[in-house]
């Protein structure tokens, strides 16, 4: 039970076909013993999709883990400062948000989350869920691969017929890589 006692931020960005996957692997961080503080960016807090409705799925959110939803850069901010994480979970990790991180663009409660939560040097794990994967994001993934204190989730192809540039990552994964993350080391292998 290495998530015991632990403080997961849990940021849900873009992808919003995965987060099902996402809010039952929040739930086994819960069970794990873990306090979950729950952050989403503009578009997953605001966007009503196919996927679900924006209002459902906060409610969901907030119920599970007790806590409200931070998704402001104003809310987000203080992270780092007042050391609010010990380590922060980015799933679904969207192409944009995978695209900001790689370049130092903070202009969301996700990424402003992240860049004060790493002011202290502590993990950040992405959980990949990108149709350009192997195309347009492929270069960013490749920079945040190479970047202290960032971990991923193993991905492989979503659906290599249909959407062949697309990655997705292992949701039976997520508490893995948290736990691997907080001792500094990758599961492997990355790619499944």
């Amino acid at each position: 039970m290495k998530l015991e006692g632990k403080r997961v931020g849990f940021v849900l960005t873009g992808s919003f076909c995965t987060f099902h996957l996402v809010k039952e692997q929040m739930k086994n961080v819960l069970k794990e013993g873990a306090e979950v503080l729950p952050i989403m960016s503009d578009h997953s807090y605001e966007l009503d999709t196919k996927f679900g409705k924006a209002k459902e799925h906060i409610e969901e959110i907030e119920k599970m883990t007790g806590r409200n939803i931070i998704h402001t850069i104003q809310e987000a901010e203080p992270i780092g400062p007042k050391n609010l994480t010990d380590i922060l979970m980015i799933a679904p990790c969207s192409g944009n948000t995978i695209a900001k991180l790689a370049n130092g663009i903070v202009d969301n409660a996700a990424t402003m989350a992240t860049k004060s939560h790493l002011r202290n040097g502590n993990p950040v794990v992405l959980a990949i869920s990108t149709n350009d994967g192997l195309s347009g994001s492929a270069e960013n993934i490749g920079k945040l691969l190479n970047r202290n204190n960032y971990f991923f989730v193993p991905f492989r192809q979503d659906n290599p017929i249909t959407k062949p540039r697309s990655l997705v990552f292992d949701s039976n994964l997520i508490v893995k890589t948290l736990e691997s993350a907080l001792d500094r080391e990758q599961i492997q292998p990355i790619l499944l």
